[in-house]
């Protein structure tokens, strides 16, 4: 099946099973705004609950903090973010698209790199297990010619970039016939830079109104408190404040669902360490934030690192951790080295010292930070995209039938337990219900007495529950019940008293957390 074609699938999912919805669809929607269903909010919560931990829980030298979104207008100046927080965009003529510049280079590329991919796979089902992929990629002269003009793009790309050159940006997309999605044509407008944020007013007479913006991004709450948290916590460099919330970029759409909205979530952790020590701090939290992917179990291949083209003006290093997505390797979190940049502006901005006395080097400094940042929406699709499963199975006349299961991290699943009376009577519907009076304690259960019993279960494969807990006549006379096991679908009897330990195993992040500390 083309990744496209999973895309749409995984999108029209997510609504029918309560994931993820249009915001405002009731009115026709609003472009690039979405909200969270029953069963995505519960996923959403505990992917964050999953960051927070690992962050706050698991590191000594990190707390938390919650910024407000309304800021102070000179925070904004002082970042950067009023004079340079732009996007290269280009219109199509025709069809009045407004499109990222560069968005539009890099899918280029990406299709280079796909096109080599597909000679790839083409090789390794025709020879098999003697296949040599890199000898393969290194001689064959299709993959060769698209690595070629791959790299002929992205060299001119990069140095566009750097010289901040948009007419060079223009010309690379006429050069290489990239034509607009709608209309299908190439009569594109010069390009120019656009500001994301988004502004509005604060005070209660149109004449004593302050222009103030919704936040960009969270980091700056972080920052401006540095001084507040170091105190009154009495952290010692180095320290990290970490920070969940919400974002606002007025985004130019590009038709990937909830990979680029314009109200997004922020897991954000600034790490303050001292000058000279940024770069190996870098490289540390590389590893550590890679490690924490990585143990999801979505698969090693998925991720890859991707070291920035350019770098923003406040970084000496930066790269992203990328998830291949049914529509290439996309960003998923964000690492960098942002300098004593930030701390310094607000300080010639605020005209306050904010300086931290290191008392073993006996001298005041201010520090240096390295940044880790994902999208709690980008990893919500990652996790989703990864997930998304279509299998085929026996049913019950022994043909084979589809099941579509979400093959959800056990700890981050919306529901862990599902609990089904074989029948609405004798009796089993009031044990069952016992049993979720029992463990809703201790993690979200659901109780389904609707339609057959192979109909149940997959309704809780297609949310991704991983064990569903069958109520037979048997249960009456041994207080067992039947297990099932989402991915393999084996079925075992248990005790019911049983049940809580062996879920909780399964489902609780206690082995996953010690598992990153090894």
């Amino acid at each position: 099946m083309a990744q496209e074609d999973v895309f749409k699938k995984l999108v029209a999912h997510c609504k029918e099973y309560g994931f993820v919805f249009q915001s405002s669809e009731l009115y026709d929607g609003l472009g690039a705004v979405y909200d969270y269903g029953q069963n995505g909010v519960e996923l959403k919560n505990n992917l964050k609950k999953y960051w927070w931990d690992s962050m706050v829980l698991l590191n000594d030298n990190v707390v938390g903090l919650d910024s407000a979104i309304f800021m102070h207008p000179t925070v904004w100046k002082a970042s950067g973010h009023v004079d340079a927080f732009n996007d290269p965009l280009i219109d199509n003529k025709d069809s009045k698209k407004r499109y990222r510049a560069d968005v539009l280079i890099e899918d280029l590329m990406a299709k280079y790199d796909g096109k080599a991919d597909k000679e790839v796979e083409k090789a390794k089902k025709k020879f098999g297990e003697k296949f040599d992929e890199a000898l393969f990629r290194e001689t064959n002269p299709r993959v060769q010619a698209n690595i070629k003009k791959k790299e002929e793009v992205h060299q001119r790309f990069v140095k566009a970039l750097n010289d901040n050159d948009l007419a060079e940006l223009k010309q690379i997309i006429i050069d290489y016939d990239i034509a607009c999605s709608i209309s299908g044509t190439k009569n594109w407008t010069d390009v120019r830079q656009f500001n994301l944020m988004f502004g509005t007013e604060m005070g209660s007479t149109a004449d004593g109104a302050t222009k103030i913006f919704l936040r960009p991004e969270t980091a700056q709450g972080i920052f401006v408190n540095f001084l507040n948290v170091q105190k009154t916590g009495r952290m010692k460099i180095p320290f990290g404040i970490a920070q969940i919330g919400k974002a606002f970029r007025n985004e130019i759409v590009a038709r990937q669902f909830i990979f680029r909205m314009r109200e997004f979530e922020q897991m954000e952790m600034q790490f303050f360490v001292p000058p000279g020590e940024e770069l190996e701090w870098f490289e540390k939290w590389k590893d550590i934030r890679m490690k924490w992917h990585k143990s999801l179990g979505m698969g090693d291949k998925k991720y890859r690192f991707h070291d920035h083209d350019k770098l923003a003006h406040y970084a000496n290093a930066a790269t992203d951790i990328e998830f291949e997505m049914p529509f290439g390797f996309k960003e998923v979190e964000g690492i960098h080295s942002r300098t004593d940049f930030d701390l310094s502006q607000h300080q010639e901005y605020s005209g306050k010292r904010i300086s931290y006395y290191d008392p073993e080097k006996q001298e005041s400094y201010v520090p240096y930070v390295v940044e880790t940042s994902i999208g709690v929406d980008r990893m919500f699709l990652s996790i989703m995209a990864g997930a998304y499963c279509e299998e085929e199975v026996e049913g019950k006349d022994g043909k084979s039938e589809k099941r579509v299961v979400m093959k959800l991290p056990p700890v981050l699943a919306p529901v862990k337990l599902a609990v089904l009376p074989l029948v609405k009577k004798d009796g089993l519907p009031d044990l069952a219900n016992s049993i979720v009076d029992d463990l809703k304690f201790h993690f979200n259960c659901q109780y389904d007495e609707k339609d057959s019993i192979g109909k149940r279960y997959r309704r809780q494969d297609a949310i991704g529950t991983p064990f569903c807990i069958t109520v037979d006549h048997q249960s009456l006379d041994d207080q067992t019940v039947t297990i099932r096991y989402r991915d393999t679908m084996k079925q075992e009897r248990i005790k019911i008293d049983a049940l809580k330990e062996l879920i909780t195993k399964n489902v609780g992040m206690i082995d996953i957390l010690k598992s990153l500390q090894s």
